[in-house]
């Protein structure tokens, strides 16, 4: 009799008030699946301010090119100070978006950051003086960051400090390397339409 009670009290369902705890495998598994989707989500973040980062830079670029532009300098002054103030409008509220991405760094990177950034500095520093060797010089520093093959040549001494750098700021270098070189080509384009203004003044009545 008791034997026959026992064995159907073993046979009945679960109680309803009772439930099978996880595992702290289970446990420690799903909170690894939480934590990898986040980090997911700071990485689609971290790219999303960066792209925005670029964008903000582009839109400087191209306020500075119109307002250097050929076009501008055909139009009479009225019109090109209304349209300088307007430029100058929109660059003040372009600079006032401000977005900071933080890089981690060890000492080692933080070091090589340091180093490319002087060597652009001091390139950029004697821009003025002399454009095509300073320009050159830049076209060498670019070519240390491209993985194709430049069609210049590749300041060695450079590359390896470049490398040493974290990724991220690397591909800030290139992008500030880049942008330093379009303006000088835009400078160099400027300076030929000026002199060849110059050379097709007018010459005065009489005069050969």
């Amino acid at each position: 009799m008791a034997q026959a009670k026992i064995q159907a009290k073993m046979n009945e369902p679960p109680s309803s008030k009772f439930s099978r705890t996880l595992s702290m495998a289970d446990r420690s598994g799903r909170l690894l699946e939480s934590l990898d989707l986040l980090e997911m989500r700071v990485e689609t973040l971290r790219e999303t301010a960066s792209a925005m980062e670029q964008e903000r830079e582009s839109i400087l670029e191209m306020i500075q090119s119109l307002q250097n532009s050929q076009e501008m300098r055909n139009i009479c002054a009225g019109e090109r100070e209304e349209l300088d103030l307007t430029a100058n409008r929109i660059m003040g509220r372009t600079l006032s978006v401000e977005i900071s991405i933080g890089t981690t760094r060890n000492s080692q990177q933080e070091e090589a950051l340091q180093k490319a950034t002087s060597i652009i500095d001091e390139i950029v520093k004697k821009l003025l003086d002399d454009m095509r060797s300073s320009r050159q010089q830049l076209m060498a520093l670019h070519a240390a960051c491209v993985t194709e093959a430049p069609p210049v040549p590749i300041d060695q001494k450079f590359q390896a400090i470049v490398i040493g750098c974290a990724l991220e700021d690397q591909k800030k270098i290139k992008r500030r390397l880049e942008t330093l070189l379009r303006n000088i080509e835009n400078s160099e384009k400027n300076i030929k339409i000026m002199d060849h203004q110059k050379l097709e003044v007018p010459q005065e009545n009489g005069s050969q």
